[in-house]
């Protein structure tokens, strides 16, 4: 008998999914464990394994098509059995398998006053890219309407609460319509833009999105903002009318020539790529050299001359007048990323109540130990690949730190996923490492590095920076001492790390020694950790980091 395999829910936010390839075809067979499908939802692209066996008889939908959680996915039979009670009765999505060529003429039906967006093939509906995301920013539309668009295609980079990120096209067609100019925002799941065959009318579509929406902005307005919004960085940037642009559209360019760049202050507009396909890499913004620069240093050459002038007068201190314009300020508008740290700190700090427990570690154990390990290990051991798997270890001992104020309950997690802090130029992102407390020292110093190296050049997936039950933030590479950090929701818990000193102290035998000294300070929500659990949490996390050997066995 033939079976339906159903859009399963593949992450706790999803509400639809799209099929990105197909890896099974109508008339193959399928065993229990094959990949069916790759599935992109709200999160991530994630690989659907079949549950079920017997022959592929039908799909819900053709590749790049969406479906609604438990719409019709698949039908999977025995060959040429009869399945069109299966697909009468539970086939909501089954239109969508229609042709591309089918959709125009669905149009005029679609004009009804409560015209469903998400329902039309060719809509293209703002995503929520990560678990906080509310609202999108359009950072820069990549096409432009009228361009012609294929699946994998970056229409757009879409500034989130966490990071910019591409927006890949999942269709073929034509960019009909932008729903926002660059530089300004679109709601989750409002109108993001229109793909669709040459000639598909958009009216109705656009409509039903100004009335849903209230404020989605028309499609001319869109095209013609564009290009009046994209030079305003421009302007804050050295004297570019000297050189030469190489580079117009999306710019190819390795993350270490764009961080280098960014450093320099180098606009890669006008750095010619040597990399494939016109790429740049470290070596072009290595050898670029600005022409406009020694126009940029001329006032400054100007300020030394001023100098004896003022000095002139021996007899008398000559009055102070302030030079350039005086008094001044600049405004800078709060990125997404800005506005939702300050959101979800601000909720955190006024309506959790925090308590502090600090505590000091002797490091020098842990010193030594680093050496040993890092004489062996595939991957370079830090300090706070030290700190990650102690309080990992930790935590376990000790769940009731791990664990979330759900308001009727307290969540306990069975599982240690530890955030750690990462700064980067819009703010603060945290990536995570999942079950620290099961992988080695190496395996945490691997991931770490390649998870904090993913954070600054803005390629976090969403499944990389959510789910943490614990978070560490680290300044003692900054030279501080120590600090108290705002609990990072939904953590009941932070651990504030300041950095190793060394201290004078009178030792057993009364004589006077130097060790190493690390403070730690836990803040906690007092309304799931109370202060003894806080303190016996520590307690546990200074036997592991003064005596490293625990952590081994």
């Amino acid at each position: 008998m033939a079976e339906v395999i159903k859009m399963p829910r593949l992450s706790d936010t999803m509400t639809e999914g799209v099929i990105a390839a197909w890896h099974k075809k109508v008339g193959d067979a399928v065993k229990k464990g094959d990949l069916l499908a790759e599935i992109e939802t709200d999160k991530a692209t994630m690989e659907l394994e079949s549950y079920q066996e017997g022959t592929l008889l039908h799909l819900g939908t053709a590749a790049g098509g969406k479906l609604q959680v438990d719409d019709l996915l698949v039908v999977l039979g025995t060959p040429g059995e009869d399945i069109s009670a299966l697909l009468a009765g539970g086939a909501a999505a089954a239109p969508a398998a229609a042709p591309v060529a089918e959709a125009p003429a669905a149009a005029p039906a679609a004009a009804a006053s409560s015209l469903d967006l998400a329902s039309i093939e060719e809509v293209v509906l703002m995503p929520r890219l990560s678990d906080t995301m509310t609202e999108g920013v359009i950072a820069n539309w990549v096409k432009k309407v009228g361009d012609t668009v294929s699946k994998g295609d970056v229409l757009a980079e879409i500034e989130t609460d966490k990071a910019t990120m591409e927006l890949e096209s999942y269709k073929n067609g034509v960019l009909l319509y932008q729903g926002a100019a660059a530089g300004e925002k679109i709601q989750v799941n409002d109108l993001l833009c229109i793909i669709a065959p040459a000639g598909f009318k958009i009216d109705d579509i656009v409509a039903a999105a100004k009335a849903g929406a209230g404020a989605a902005p028309a499609a001319p307005v869109a095209e013609a903002a564009a290009p009046t919004a994209t030079p305003a960085p421009a302007a804050a940037a050295p004297v570019a009318a000297a050189p030469e642009v190489v580079n117009t559209g999306r710019i190819l360019a390795s993350p270490l020539a764009k961080k280098l760049a960014a450093d320099k202050g180098i606009d890669l507009r006008y750095v010619k790529g040597s990399g494939d396909h016109g790429r740049i890499i470290k070596q072009d913004v290595d050898n670029y050299t600005p022409t406009a620069a020694p126009v940029a240093s001329a006032p400054a050459a100007a300020a030394p001359a001023a100098a004896p002038a003022a000095a002139a007068p021996a007899a008398t201190v000559a009055p102070f007048v302030p030079g350039g314009a005086g008094e001044g300020y600049s405004d800078t508008a709060n990125s997404q990323m800005r506005k939702v740290i300050a959101k979800r700190l601000s909720e955190s700090k006024f309506t959790a109540p925090h308590f502090y427990l600090k505590m000091e570690i002797n490091m020098d154990n842990a010193m030594a130990a680093r050496i040993k390990l890092n004489e062996i290990s595939p991957a370079k051991i830090s300090f706070n690949d030290m700190i990650i798997k102690a309080s990992a270890m930790a935590l376990k001992k000790h769940p009731a730190v791990n664990s979330s104020w759900m308001g009727d309950f307290i969540r306990t997690y069975e599982h240690v996923h530890i955030g750690m802090a990462v700064a980067i130029p819009d703010g603060l992102i945290v990536p995570v490492v999942r079950f620290a407390d099961q992988k080695t020292l190496s395996q945490i110093a691997a991931e770490a590095k390649d998870l904090g190296g993913k954070a600054k050049s803005k390629k976090l997936q969403p499944n990389e920076f959510t789910g943490n039950t614990f978070t560490i933030s680290n300044l003692g590479m900054m030279d501080i001492d120590e600090f108290t950090a705002i609990v990072n929701p939904p953590d009941s818990c932070i651990l504030a790390v300041g950095k190793i000193k060394e201290e004078v102290y009178r030792n057993e035998k009364g004589e006077f020694a130097v060790r190493n000294i690390m403070k730690l300070t836990l803040s906690c929500d007092h309304r799931s950790v109370d202060g003894a659990v806080g303190a016996a949490f520590l307690q546990t996390l200074k036997a592991y980091l003064e005596n490293p050997v625990t952590m081994l066995v």
